[in-house]
């Protein structure tokens, strides 16, 4: 197959994630069409052969998918804060569950052979009955944005079993690189670079699994090449299950600094207590990550003081 018939569309190409997926799949040989709500200025054109900015739900997109005619759709787009879920739970149905639906109804009607990859989350999970993580045990999200997840899932499942869709998702769950500007490891960071003391929420006993986007681009590539995308669920992240208290250790000693680390006791509503990932799903149809954690939290500091003092 020639490359300029391999067409990959990723919605949310502006996004954190899907910058690392319009990247990698370009490296691979795919023409990348992008859709995302920045600017052109602020999109990462070097990897697109075209970029749309639009607001998903669109009409517009009905013509990209004639014009373009993607084997792949890798669905990016949507919000990204349990918080933000659960002040708002409107505006994360709409921008989660409304958009996955159109995006998956215009791919039935305009590119029904076009092979859709949902972005899931382990948020769907809650707080796990056992770790790790396996996909078969029983969902019990404690956020709107798991419940809104969830319900995509189920949405990718309906346009398999009823009109034929190639679909999987894969959830993912605790995603870092550089180029993230929120969520833990951040907050982390940019409070030991700019403040004496630490202060974090939680009690820091709290637990994740911490899966770098470069991981998360292989893992999608893997699926697509190998996967019977039948509307199944994948776990994404590496299997590793650490404590934010030693995850703020190794930004500490990242940083060479000592800055004195504290917690709130506080859990935000929402947040699930321990995750740690079964992958053996992903791992028997050939995805190994790769970044280990230190390694990829190195350089997740490096680039971070880079952001916050320019060196």
């Amino acid at each position: 197959m020639s490359v300029s018939n391999k067409v990959a569309l990723v919605t949310g190409v502006t996004g954190f994630l899907g910058r690392y997926v319009a990247r990698y799949f370009s490296e691979q040989g795919w023409s990348v069409i992008g859709i995302g709500t920045s600017p052109p200025e602020n999109a990462p054109l070097a990897n697109l052969t075209k970029y749309y900015c639009l607001k998903l739900p669109n009409s517009n997109l009905h013509e990209i998918l004639q014009e373009r005619s993607p084997l792949i759709c890798i669905h990016c787009a949507g919000r990204a804060s349990v918080g933000l879920s659960v002040s708002e739970p409107a505006s994360d149905f709409y921008t989660n569950s409304i958009v996955t639906f159109e995006v998956l109804n215009a791919l039935r009607i305009y590119s029904p052979k076009c092979k859709f990859i949902f972005l899931s989350s382990a948020a769907i999970y809650g707080n796990p009955e056992s770790l790790p993580v396996r996909e078969t045990q029983t969902v019990a999200p404690i956020s709107p944005y798991g419940f809104h997840k969830l319900m995509c899932e189920q949405l990718c499942l309906e346009f398999t079993k009823i009109y034929g869709l190639s679909t999987a998702s894969l959830r993912i769950f605790s995603a870092y690189g550089p180029g993230l500007r929120r969520q833990v490891l951040w907050d982390i960071c940019q409070k030991a670079i700019t403040q004496s003391s630490l202060l974090l929420q939680g009690t820091g006993e709290e637990s994740r699994d911490f899966i770098h986007a470069l991981d998360i681009a292989k893992a999608l590539s893997v699926v697509v090449e190998s996967a019977p995308m039948e509307g199944e669920i994948y776990n994404l992240g590496t299997g590793r299950e650490v404590t934010i208290s030693e995850l703020a250790t190794m930004v500490l000693e990242s940083l060479e600094q000592n800055c004195q680390l504290q917690f709130d006791g506080v859990v935000p509503i929402g947040n699930p207590l321990n995750w740690q990932a079964d992958i053996s799903k992903l791992k028997s149809i050939g995805f190994t990550p790769t970044v280990e954690l230190e390694r990829g939290v190195k350089t997740f500091v490096n680039w971070c003081r880079a952001e916050l003092v320019g060196v």
